[in-house]
């Protein structure tokens, strides 16, 4: 995976319809030195959209090689976040549960 625009067509085949059921949540991933994006996950369903969510309820901020390293599986995103190179903005607790929704 090179470009964000690969990163998230990615991310809708790995997605994990069972851990998002009963879900209404947007995440919003600004990336630094790339495109922002955001997804939506509704009662089991993701849609990724290029740009910025009107009102995402957390906000994950970092650089397109920690976005390809998290996605892939190289990078652990606690990690990634406790080394400063990932940031999250709004409820952080809902960055745990990417994991889960798009597993590695």
């Amino acid at each position: 995976m090179t470009s964000v625009a690969e990163i998230t067509n990615k991310m809708e085949t790995k997605f994990n319809s069972d851990a998002a059921a009963g879900l209404d949540l947007v995440f919003q991933f600004d990336i630094t030195d790339d495109e922002n994006f955001n997804v939506t996950v509704k009662d089991g369903t993701c849609a990724v959209a290029q740009g910025n969510a009107g009102d995402p309820n957390v906000t994950l901020i970092m650089d397109k090689e920690t976005l390809i390293g998290v996605m892939s599986g190289e990078t652990d995103g606690m990690q990634a976040f406790m080394s400063g190179k990932l940031r999250a903005e709004g409820d952080m607790m809902l960055a745990l549960k990417l994991g889960e929704l798009f597993p590695a």
